[in-house]
Order: C-alpha cells, then structure tokens, then sequence
C-alpha cells in the first residue's frame, strides 16, 4: 500500500499553485487505492475510507507523515464528524487558501468540513464571468464560497441556505477576505420558496449558481429528487436570471447522465441556450460523480 500511497502523492505535486493550499491528495479507484480518500486542508489532512476502521499500515504511514490527520467514515447514513487519527489535533476553525482567497474550514462541524474541493475550477471561472456592478444568486449556498468568489469579482451577492448557521459561516468567510459582509444580502429558507418570491417580484440576477442535494424533503413533506425534478428548479431559476445570464447547475447524483441533466436544463428554458459541461479539477482522478454545467441564455 506504502508505494501507492506515495506514488498518489507525487502525481499531486505539480499541481500545487500558489494561493492555493486544499486538494485531494488520494482519490480511490483513480489512485488504485478503492475506497481511500485523502484531502490537504493547508498541512492538516482528512482521511475519508468506507472501512469502519483505517487499515492499520495506512496509519503506520500517515503517522510517519507527521500532518494533524482527521479521519471519517464515508457513511451517507451517520454523517459524523471526523475524529481525531494522529498528529497533533486540530480543535478549533482554521483558515485554508483558494486562488489567493481565504475560506474557514473545521474538523469539528460535522460531515462536511466548508468547502467542497471538487467545484474548485468552477468557483475561478465564476470570478471570471462576473465583474463590479453584477449580482449573483447562490441557492443551497452552503458556507458561501461561490459568493465569495463573486464578491472578489466586484460583484453583489445574494447567499441563500436552510441553516443560518451555514449563512453565518458565510459572513465569516466575507470577513476573512476583508469583504463587508453588509454590503451583501443573505436569505434563509427554501430554494424553491426564494426563487417564486424573487420572480413575483420582478428581481433577477447576472448569475445564479443551482447546486441542490440529490435527494431532500420540505417543511410540509414535499420530496426533491434531483433525477426527476431538476428541470423543475431550474425553470425557476431561469425566470430570476436577466437576459444574457448565466446558471451554473451542478448536482452529484451518481444515478443521473449527463445526457439526462442536460435534457432537463434544455427543457427548462423557452428559449435556445448554450450549454458547456465541465471536467473536474485534476486532482480528482477517479469517479468523475459531479455534473456541472454552464447554461447560458
């Protein structure tokens, strides 16, 4: 295992870049290493394995590497926080870099640690797309880092999430990059409720980023299936979008094709749009799980 573990390592190593200091070091089957994840959040490291426990010549090696290590269980079902494997432990939020911005990440804030490195190439070419004067809406927004792209591009963002604890996240992830979280707008609750209410009121934005779970359920037992009802969110979306705009749609949904998503977005629109799907970052060799696409009006 040692010499696989390595070998993973040093096909990553030229893809480190400057500002940027969280990438997936070891990606399963792409490293020949099933079941194995392994993710560097500037020096502190998270191990993520389907075992319920870590092979036992694993940790001899992550021990010898000397990195705080974390470790989960990949469990859709517990979704616990990663515990604490070896090195010296990391107990409080600390800050990791992407493309020269500053993100708040904690190995105590349960499955998800604050930033999913797999829509790393697409946060860049957000920045890009957007410029001081635009707006952007980020729906199922997480701790915001989409905005915070957006933001470092002049524009204004709206950050939209069930948890106000993610919204409050996201105000701390404006801050760490010297961004007045007041210059911005924050809406809690659901995606589909926000999205009728902004089209009722004649509000629309440049771009919206639609990145919502595979599978939820609302307050009044409503099921969202991505698989079936994405074309549905997504015509809700385009009505909010001014004309020219953009929406970047994503979802992770093993069960649906690429060429099933790109019908629904298609089907979603009265009028002609252009659609680009993305590969994902290079670091991410193996299961090529995550759709996303531009869609552009």
């Amino acid at each position: 295992m040692r010499h696989l573990l390595e070998a993973a390592l040093a096909r990553r190593a030229p893809l480190r870049q400057p500002g940027t200091n969280a990438l997936r070091l070891i990606d399963g089957d792409g490293d020949d290493l099933p079941g194995l994840e392994l993710e560097d959040f500037a020096g502190k490291w998270l191990l993520s394995t389907r075992d319920r426990h870590p092979p036992a010549p694993l940790v001899e090696w992550l021990r010898s590497k000397g990195h705080a290590t974390y470790w989960k269980q990949l469990d859709q079902q517990q979704k616990e926080s990663p515990a604490h494997l070896c090195g010296p432990e990391q107990d409080e939020p600390f800050p990791i870099q992407e493309s020269g911005l500053n993100f708040e990440i904690s190995f105590q804030s349960g499955y998800s640690q604050g930033i999913f490195l797999d829509q790393r190439d697409r946060r860049a070419e957000l920045r890009s797309r957007l410029s001081a004067g635009q707006t952007l809406l980020n729906t199922f927004a997480y701790t915001g880092a989409f905005s915070v792209f957006a933001a470092a591009a002049g524009a204004t963002t709206t950050t939209l999430d069930l948890a106000q604890p993610y919204l409050d996240w996201a105000k701390r992830n404006f801050e760490l990059n010297g961004f007045d979280p007041s210059a911005h707008y924050y809406c809690k609750g659901d995606t589909f409720h926000w999205l009728a209410r902004f089209a009722k009121q004649g509000r629309t934005f440049d771009g919206i980023v639609l990145d919502p779970p595979t599978f939820s359920r609302d307050k009044d037992g409503k099921v969202f299936r991505v698989e079936k009802d994405y074309g549905r969110l997504a015509e809700l979306a385009m009505k909010c979008l001014t004309p020219g705009g953009f929406l970047l749609a994503s979802t992770n949904c093993r069960t649906l094709s690429p060429r099933d998503f790109e019908a629904q977005l298609r089907g979603a629109s009265r009028r002609p749009v252009k659609i680009r799907h993305n590969d994902m970052p290079a670091d991410f060799t193996g299961e090529q799980y995550l759709k996303s696409v531009w869609v552009d009006t």
